[in-house]
């Protein structure tokens, strides 16, 4: 079955705000907390978490700053970029809903630093 792309705009919006509710959390920081951080409205804020209100990238990047993960992450589930390529090991880890954005990145710098140095090594020195 087709979804209305209506539909679509309004779960975007739902999903946005239950990952910024969920990192939230996971950062121990109260509603109120991030909306100083952020520099966004407490009722705004408030109104994104429960889907009411679809932010603005640059929205979006103020809420990033204040819960110190990366804008992309929230652009990603906000639906403005495409979740970038990667594979079963780099989507496995950005699923990964046990792990924070900060933690996610970090794994993510080392797989590819590993990658990269494997890349330029001698094909008989590869396992």
């Amino acid at each position: 079955m087709n979804e209305n792309p209506i539909d679509k705009v309004a779960d975007l919006g739902r999903d946005i705000g239950e990952y910024i509710k969920q990192q939230r959390n996971n950062a121990k920081i109260s509603l109120r907390q991030l909306s100083k951080l952020a520099g966004v409205s407490n009722p705004y804020l408030s109104q994104i978490e429960r889907g009411l209100r679809k932010p603005s990238a640059e929205i979006l990047q103020q809420i990033a700053r204040g819960l110190r993960i990366s804008a992309e992450a929230l652009y990603v589930q906000a639906g403005i970029l495409d979740l970038p390529q990667g594979g079963p090991v780099v989507d496995a880890v950005r699923v990964d809903t046990t792990l924070t954005e900060r933690q996610k990145q970090i794994l993510l710098d080392v797989y590819e630093s590993f990658r990269r140095e494997n890349a330029t090594q001698e094909p008989e020195n590869k396992e």
